[in-house]
């Protein structure tokens, strides 16, 4: 299993790799539903790390 830090690092990466290749995301600027996706996947990770972190303190 993955730890909320592993999740958060893998949903940017993804979210950074799709944006830099798609074309309607890179040339046209306009966010395709994939995109989309992944950026909802990236700020779920974030709130989980978040919501972890803050329990451990």
């Amino acid at each position: 299993m993955t730890s909320p830090e592993d999740a958060l690092h893998q949903a940017r990466a993804a979210y950074e790799e799709h944006t830099r290749t798609c074309r309607q995301c890179h040339v046209d600027m306009s966010p395709c539903a994939v995109s989309k996706l992944l950026l909802r996947a990236y700020n779920n990770a974030r709130r989980a790390q978040g919501r972890t972190g803050s329990v451990m303190r």
